[in-house]
C-alpha cells in the first residue's frame, strides 16, 4: 500500500481517537479501510410512528421525550425505558444491562430532546408497541449528521455496523472511516486483483469497493462489494500457493521410475504376495504417485483417505519403488507409538523382503529390504545400528518420530519424504527432513482426516490432492450408538456388552479426555477444553434402548447432574470393580508413560492379554489391532467430530463387525448433540468433515485451532465460497504462469507479502 494508506492514525486523528481505535487493533488507515463491517442494519422505509406495524422493521426519525432506568422487579439487572416521538405519536424504547452501570452510555446520548434515527423491528409489550434495543444514531454525534435533511439521507441508506470495543462503539468507526473516505484517491489504494482479471470477474476497482463496503448506497452494492473483497482475499492467497508450487516445480529431483518387467523388484514381489485385491482407488492413486515418481521434478501430493482405506499399502509401494530405483523412503510419524506401529506394519507386509540385503545396483541378492526404526528412546546400540543402517543405504525404509530430523541422521540416497498425519509437523521440522537428500527428495503427506475440497484448495493449495473413498472388501462395518451417561441400566448394558466382546477373543478400547481426575484437559484438536459445566445428564426411555445393548429388566434411572470429565487412571480402577468385567485384565496407555510402558501395553492389549485398554486420545490415529472391535468414549459431546471418526475408526478394521459406544451428557438440540447423532448416522468420513466445518468456525479451519493465531481471512468462507475460490485459483495461476516472481504484479507481490506473514507462512506449511 502506499504510505498515504499506511500512514498512522495518529497522523490522520486526534490522539484520543486513535487511541481509542487501536483498542480495536487499527493502527493505520489501511487497518481501518480492512476493519469491515459485520452486518449492516437494513433502515427499511422511514415510518409513521402511528403506522407501525407489530413485526415490521422500521426506521423512524423522531425526538426522545423522556428516558428513566430503573431495577427490574422480577430478576437482577436493570432497565432503561425512553419515549420518542414524532411530533405526533410515541414509541417507547426498552433497553436490558446486567446493571445499571451497563446502561450509562445510552442514559448518556438519549437525553430529552435528542433527535435521531431508531431502528429496530417493532414488538408489542401488554398492548403497547416498542422497539427493544434498537439501532440509533443521533444529529450531532456525527459531524455531518447535524440536520433534519442529513438524517433523512442517512435513513436511506443501509447502516454498517462494525465490531466494536468498550469506548469506541460502532458508530464512532463509522464516523472515522467516514472521515478517511472523503479524502481517499483511487490511487492511494494500489489493487492486487490485476485489471483484465478484473475486468473477467465483472469486479469494481479496489477503493470504489472500499467505498460501496463502508458506504454504501443500498444493501446490493455492499454485498457486491464484499464479494470483490472475499474474491481479493482467495486470489491473493491462491496467488501465493500457486508461487509455491511454481518453485517446487522448478526444482531437481531425481527420477525414480519403476522397474521394467523381469528385472527383480520388490515392488513386483509384494504385489504378488499380497493376499488381497488393491481396490480400484488404491491402484488409481498408485498410478497417479508412479508417474509423480518417475519425473525428475520433485512431487509434492497429499493423499487423504478414509479410515481404514488402505493409505499404509498405498505409501509402502510407493517406497518400494524408490527402493528399486536406488534411493531410500524416510516416514515421519508423529508419536513413538504411531512409529512403532508403523514399522510392524511395514514389517509384517513385507514378510521374508524386510529380511535385508544391498540396495544399490546389481549387486542385491532378492529382493529384499530392511525396514529401520529410528526414535528417541531407542537405546545406544539400537539407536547406533538404526543410524548405520540409514547412512549406509541397508535399510531402504527408516521410520521414524523427529528423530529422524536430528543432524546426526543420514541417509546414503533419501528419494522420498512420506509425513504421516502432516497437521502435526512445522515447517523446520518438514524441510529439516527434505534437506537430507542429495537433491530435493519426493514428498507424500499422508492424512486420515477427509479434507472437503475447498480446504485441500485453500490450505494445502501447494499439493496435489488424492483421495481414498473406498474401504477394502471383508471389512464388517461399524455400528454406531450414542449412550446417555446419566442412565444407568445402559451404562451397565454397556459393560455387558464390552464383556461379549472380549469373552468371543476380541478388543476393546475405552477412551477418556484426560490422564488425571484432578488435571484441566487441554484444548486440543478435539476442542476439549476445562472439565465440564455442570449440567442433565440425557435420559431415554428404556424401550428406546438399540437391540444389541437392549437388556433385561425396568426401565431406566432419572438424570443426575453432570460430573466433571472422566479420567483414564480413575475409569481404570472404576472398571476394575465392575463385576461384567471380572476376570478381565485391563491395561492402561497415555502419553505420560515411558515409551517402553507404551510399547508393552500394546502389545499385552494385542496379544489379548489384556484384552481391554483404558486410554487417551493417543490411539486416535494409526494404530491398528484386527482384532479390536468395540470402543467406548466417554464424554463424546467434548471431542470434535474428525476426532470421534479417527478414534472409532480403530475398531472394526478386521473382519468382525466393529462396534463405537459414545458416552456423553449432551442435551437434545443443543450443537454437540448433533454431532453425535452424526456420528450415530453415517460412517462416511467426507460427509462427516463437512459437517464439522459447517460447525466449526473460520478461525478454526484456517486460523486458531492449527497455528495458535486468528485466521487472515476475513471475509472468505471456504465451506460457502467454494465456486469462487475454484474461480480464484485459475485466476491466480493463470497469473503466476505469466510472471512467476511477479515483478509484472507488484501490486499483488506486496499483498502476499503483507496478508501471509511469517506466522501465516508456517501455517500454510503445517495446516
Amino acid at each position: 500500500m502506499t504510505e498515504r494508506v499506511d500512514e498512522r492514525l495518529e497522523r490522520a486523528f486526534d490522539k484520543r481517537t486513535a487511541t481509542a481505535l487501536g483498542k480495536l487493533g487499527l493502527a493505520t488507515v489501511g487497518d481501518l479501510l480492512g476493519h469491515y463491517p459485520r452486518r449492516y442494519a437494513d433502515p427499511g422505509a422511514l415510518s409513521d410512528i402511528a403506522a407501525l406495524q407489530v413485526g415490521e422493521h422500521v426506521t423512524i426519525l423522531a425526538r426522545v421525550e423522556q428516558a428513566t432506568v430503573r431495577p427490574m422487579r422480577n430478576r437482577n439487572g436493570a432497565l432503561m425505558e425512553a419515549v420518542v416521538t414524532d411530533g405526533s405519536s410515541r414509541l417507547s424504547l426498552t433497553f436490558f444491562g446486567k446493571h445499571r452501570g451497563s446502561l450509562y452510555n445510552h442514559e448518556k446520548r438519549l437525553v430529552p430532546g435528542a433527535k435521531g434515527l431508531f431502528t429496530g423491528t417493532v414488538g408489542l409489550y401488554r398492548g403497547t408497541r416498542q422497539l427493544t434495543h434498537p439501532d440509533f444514531t443521533l444529529m450531532g454525534e456525527e459531524s455531518d449528521l447535524d440536520s433534519d435533511e442529513a438524517l433523512l439521507e442517512h435513513a436511506t441508506k443501509p447502516i454498517p455496523i462494525y465490531p466494536a470495543a468498550a469506548g469506541i462503539p460502532s458508530w464512532k468507526v463509522q464516523g472515522a472511516l467516514r472521515v478517511v473516505l472523503d479524502t481517499l484517491a483511487d490511487d492511494d489504494v494500489p489493487d492486487p486483483v490485476p485489471s483484465d482479471v478484473r475486468q473477467r470477474q465483472g469486479l469494481p476497482g479496489r477503493a470504489a469497493a472500499l467505498r460501496s463496503l463502508h458506504r454504501p448506497a443500498t444493501l446490493q452494492e455492499a454485498y457486491q462489494a464484499r464479494h470483490r473483497m472475499r474474491f481479493e482475499e482467495a486470489f491473493v492467497l491462491q496467488a501465493a500457493l500457486a508461487q509455491r508450487r511454481a518453485r517446487t516445480a522448478a526444482e531437481d529431483a531425481t527420477a525414480r521410475p519403476p522397474l521394467p518387467e523381469g528385472k527383480p523388484s520388490i515392488l513386483a514381489d509384494f504385489d504378488a504376495s499380497l493376499p488381497f485385491t488393491l481396490t480400484d482407488g488404491q491402484r488409481q492413486v498408485g498410478d497417479e504417485i508412479a508417474a509423480e515418481l518417475a519425473s525428475p521434478r520433485p512431487m509434492h501430493r497429499l493423499l487423504q483417505g478414509e479410515v481404514g482405506s488402505g493409505k499404509t499399502v498405498v505409501a509402502l509401494r510407493a517406497m518400494l519403488q524408490v527402493v528399486d530405483a536406488g534411493g531410500q523412503a524416510a516416514l515421519l510419524a508423529p508419536t513413538e507409538v504411531l512409529a512403532a506401529q508403523h514399522a510392524r506394519t511395514l514389517r509384517a507386509l513385507l514378510g521374508p523382503m524386510a529380511d535385508g540385503g544391498t540396495l544399490f545396483g546389481a549387486e542385491r541378492t532378492g529382493a529384499s529390504t530392511r525396514v529401520a526404526l529410528l526414535t528417541g528412546s531407542l537405546g545406544a546400540k539400537a539407536r547406533k545400528e538404526a543410524l548405520l543402517q540409514a547412512a549406509s543405504g541397508e535399510a531402504g525404509i527408516v521410520v521414524g518420530t523427529h528423530a529422524l530430523l536430528s543432524e546426526h541422521v543420514q541417509f546414503a540416497d533419501l528419494g522420498l519424504v512420506v509425513v504421516d498425519e502432516q497437521h502435526r509437523f512445522g515447517v523446520e521440522q518438514r524441510d529439516a527432513l527434505r534437506a537430507k537428500g542429495r537433491v530435493s527428495p519426493h514428498l507424500l503427506v499422508m492424512t486420515a482426516t477427509p479434507i472437503p475440497r475447498t480446504v485441500a484448495m485453500t490450505v494445502f493449495g501447494d499439493l496435489e490432492t488424492s483421495s481414498l473413498t473406498e474401504v477394502p472388501a471383508g471389512r464388517a462395518g461399524i455400528t454406531t450408538v450414542a449412550v446417555p451417561a446419566g442412565n444407568v441400566r445402559w451404562t451397565d448394558r454397556t459393560w455387558a456388552r464390552v464383556r461379549e466382546e472380549v469373552d468371543a477373543g476380541r478388543r476393546a478400547y475405552v477412551v477418556c479426555a484426560r490422564i488425571h481426575p484432578d488435571e484441566e484437559p487441554a484444548a486440543g484438536p478435539g476442542g476439549l477444553k476445562g472439565t465440564g459445566a455442570k449440567g442433565t445428564a440425557t435420559t431415554r426411555d428404556f424401550d428406546d434402548v438399540p437391540e444389541f445393548l437392549d437388556p433385561s429388566g425396568p426401565g431406566a434411572e432419572g438424570a443426575a447432574d453432570r460430573p466433571p470429565l472422566r479420567a483414564v487412571l480413575e475409569v481404570v480402577e472404576e472398571l476394575r470393580s465392575r463385576p461384567e468385567l471380572a476376570g478381565v485384565e485391563i491395561g492402561v496407555l497415555h502419553g505420560q508413560m515411558p515409551p517402553d510402558q507404551k510399547d508393552a501395553a500394546m502389545a499385552r492389549f494385542a496379544s489379548g492379554e489384556a484384552p481391554v485398554l483404558v486410554s487417551t486420545t493417543v490411539v486416535e490415529v494409526g494404530v491398528d489391532v484386527p482384532e479390536a472391535t468395540a470402543m467406548v468414549i466417554f464424554d463424546a459431546d467434548r471431542f470434535g467430530i474428525s476426532q470421534l471418526h479417527q478414534l472409532r475408526g480403530r475398531v472394526g478394521r478386521g473382519t468382525d463387525p466393529g462396534l463405537c459406544l459414545l458416552v456423553s451428557d449432551a442435551e437434545p438440540g443443543s450443537p454437540a448433540y448433533a454431532r453425535l447423532e452424526a456420528m450415530t448416522q453415517t460412517t462416511d468420513g467426507f460427509k462427516l468433515a463437512n459437517l464439522d466445518l459447517e460447525l466449526r468456525s473460520e478461525g478454526d479451519v484456517l486460523g486458531a485451532a492449527q497455528s495458535g493465531r486468528a485466521s487472515s481471512l476475513r471475509l472468505l468462507r471456504v465451506v460457502k465460497d467454494a465456486g469462487l475460490i475454484e474461480e480464484a485459483r485459475t485466476a491466480a495461476a493463470d497469473v503466476v504462469s505469466a510472471s512467476p516472481d511477479l515483478t509484472e504484479f507488484p501490486e499483488l507481490a506486496n499483498a502476499i507479502r503483507a496478508q501471509l506473514d511469517e506466522d501465516q507462512e508456517e501455517f500454510l506449511e503445517r495446516a
